[in-house]
């Protein structure tokens, strides 16, 4: 009886063109996913295919330790590179100058700065006393939170003199045995701000796979960070801004003015970090998206700005970046251009079509 009313209804639908057209479109624009594509392989293909994907956890488990060793191989040369970036501190900050060996550079416009130089040296008839005076390399890290955008755009304008007291950024990774992190510590002369000699952000790292999801993992991420608590000085606590707010009584009418303390944009913000909820709860979209950032921030740091400090200092490194961009704008130009060619010679060819339409666009 049952088999009977289905073939009925096939008679049906094979009888109605529009219900068969509709069908058939269904079925054209059902996309075949590949886990549906799995699904269709005999019992003993997907057990294969179950057994590989068991040998991928234990490769991601490899990939993980790899990552660890990594991590102490970073340790062991941070110790190499300190004696240098202690040596750029003392020149930096005037503690040392560098020898007639140590200062000699050669550039690949050398002779055309040796003429600039000579005519310069010709000009100049007597060298300004304070010229002379000069200490280190002023506002050395300054100039470089101007001169990074991703930086910048963080620092207020009464950040500024406080940054004109850092002296020195350092990297410090975690000892042998200990949880994977890094720290940031940022070195201040004495000033009229706050107390600190040195203020520290330390980021957290894991590298393991997720149990819950084993195959997401790429390497080591940030996870978590702490940052420390600035001793500031009576009045100069930039993060706060102090407001006055009028209050009216309810009974009597009567208004009475109160002042009251409330955040406030700041780059020393960098070091009162979010944190990440320890308890399972998931943070909201806004706080995610600052932890984002705040992640990238202490990344960029130790893998770009205290390595390759001085290239930041002069805008080369920012230069090259730069360069890199407009090459692929540049190139990405060109091909518009090829294209919307081959465009208006088709419609030249063909009066049919409408030259004033848009080229068609490739969504990226």
């Amino acid at each position: 009886m049952q088999a009977t009313k289905k073939e009925k209804l096939a008679d049906q639908v094979m009888q109605n063109p529009q219900a068969l057209a509709a069908l058939q479109e269904r079925l054209d624009n059902t996309a075949l996913t590949p886990s549906s594509y799995i699904d269709t392989f005999p019992k003993a293909v997907i057990r294969r295919i179950d057994a590989l994907k068991k040998l991928q956890v234990k490769c991601a488990h490899i990939e993980a330790k790899f990552y660890e060793e990594v991590h102490d191989l970073e340790r062991k040369y941070a110790a190499l590179y300190q004696p240098l970036f202690d040596k750029r501190r003392e020149f930096i900050n005037g503690e040392a100058e560098p020898t007639d060996a140590e200062a000699e550079w050669h550039s690949e416009n050398e002779e055309e700065e040796k003429l600039a130089g000579d005519l310069k040296n010709a000009m100049v008839i007597e060298e300004k006393a304070e010229e002379t005076n000069v200490k280190g390399i002023p506002d050395f890290w300054f100039t470089i939170f101007r001169n990074v955008d991703m930086l910048s755009e963080l620092v207020q304008e009464y950040d500024e003199p406080i940054l004109k007291h850092l002296q020195d950024i350092k990297v410090k990774f975690s000892e042998p045995g200990q949880p994977m992190s890094f720290s940031l510590e940022f070195h201040f002369g004495p000033n009229d701000y706050f107390s600190n000699s040195v203020l520290t952000k330390t980021y957290k790292m894991k590298s393991e796979p997720d149990k819950t999801d084993p195959f997401s993992f790429e390497g080591p991420e940030i996870v978590d960070c702490e940052g420390c608590t600035i001793d500031w000085k009576k009045g100069k606590n930039v993060t706060v801004k102090t407001i006055k707010k009028k209050q009216k009584h309810k009974g009597r009418g009567t208004v009475r003015t109160i002042t009251k303390q409330v955040p406030n944009d700041s780059f020393f913000n960098f070091f009162s970090p979010i944190k990440v909820s320890g308890d399972g709860e998931s943070l909201d979209e806004d706080s995610e998206y600052t932890l984002a950032a705040d992640f990238e921030i202490g990344h960029f740091f130790r893998e770009r700005i205290v390595p390759r400090a001085v290239l930041y200092f002069t805008g080369e490194a920012i230069e090259d970046d730069d360069n890199f961009e407009e090459d692929e704008e540049g190139e990405e130009e060109e091909l518009e251009g090829e294209e919307e060619g081959e465009e208006e010679e088709d419609a030249e060819g063909d009066p049919k079509k409408d030259s004033s339409q848009p080229a068609e666009c490739k969504q990226q």
